[in-house]
């Protein structure tokens, strides 16, 4: 067993160019890792932030665990989370970040191979229109060109 992935952020290659991947740990309650567990949370609109110099996660949000207690009725679904990265990955991201306009965002969200759930975050850059229109043009052509492979392959 590699790792599960239990949720990806599919509108982040299409919103954004990643340039840097990293992994992190995150900092879940027992019941938050349950529900991760079950893949019941998304990470469309989310974004890690900093703050006294440690790293968050906000809007990712995760359901409620369905078998919880009566006694947790306060439960935020889209809470801080913070993050477990290095002191010298904390430096490195937010300096990028702060300088260039550059943004981090969860891409993927998987169960190691340890039992850990852990995010992989990217140092993304904003794409315009026009690069989003691109990228789709190069798929498709892409595309085409693999099926061409293909019927080529079986005709002979």
């Amino acid at each position: 067993m590699d790792k599960k992935i239990l949720a990806s952020n599919r509108k982040a290659f299409h919103n954004f160019e990643i340039l840097e991947k990293c992994e992190a740990g995150v900092i879940l309650s027992g019941y938050e890792v349950k529900s991760c567990r079950r893949s019941n949370i998304s990470l469309a609109d989310s974004v890690i932030r900093f703050s006294n110099g440690e790293a968050f996660a906000d809007n990712i949000f995760i359901a409620p665990y369905e078998n919880i207690s009566t006694h947790i009725s306060d439960y935020d679904a889209k809470r801080k989370r913070k993050l477990l990265l290095h002191r010298n990955e904390i430096n490195k991201l937010s300096s990028k970040v702060r300088e260039k306009g550059l943004a981090l965002i969860p891409i993927e969200v998987f169960l190691s191979n340890k039992g850990k759930i852990k995010i992989i975050i990217g140092l993304a850059k904003g794409k315009r229109s026009y690069d989003k229109k691109e990228t789709i043009k190069r798929r498709d052509i892409d595309r085409e060109l693999s099926r061409e492979k293909n019927i080529r392959k079986y005709k002979v």
